[in-house]
């Protein structure tokens, strides 16, 4: 039987892997590779990391909607979001602000923490040993 927390699980984790999908792309079809690349590069970090990090939030984003490894998937994504918040720490707060605040990346880094805490709840393609949706 499915509870709510189930669908409370299915929830996060399908939204939250829809917008790791939309940053990853973003940073590919509007920031472009080179451009993304040079960002990191500006902020002193080796230009690899930036196409670690859209492999990332790509393939990590689609794990996430699929409900496959999700609890190892919002785990490894965590530091991407705390390189996030990093990134952005220096322009405040509010992830409005020019440049984007720290605000957004932080919540989102404990939003994977709950999605590790819950599992994978509905509707997932993969399922622990025990048969249940939570793996």
């Amino acid at each position: 039987m499915t509870s709510r927390s189930d669908y409370a699980a299915l929830i996060l984790r399908v939204l939250s892997g829809a917008l790791f999908i939309a940053h990853g792309l973003m940073k590919v079809f509007v920031f472009t590779i080179p451009g993304t690349v040079g960002y990191f590069e500006s902020l002193g970090l080796p230009g690899a990391l930036a196409y670690l990090t859209i492999l990332a939030e790509v393939g990590g984003g689609l794990a996430l909607i699929l409900g496959i490894a999700t609890r190892t998937v919002s785990l490894v994504l965590i530091p991407v979001l705390l390189g996030a918040t990093w990134a952005h720490s220096a322009n405040g707060w509010i992830f409005s602000s020019q440049g984007g605040g720290w605000e957004f990346p932080l919540f989102w880094a404990i939003v994977q923490v709950a999605i590790a805490l819950l599992g994978s709840g509905a509707w997932a393609l993969k399922t622990s040993a025990r048969g249940h949706a939570a793996a």
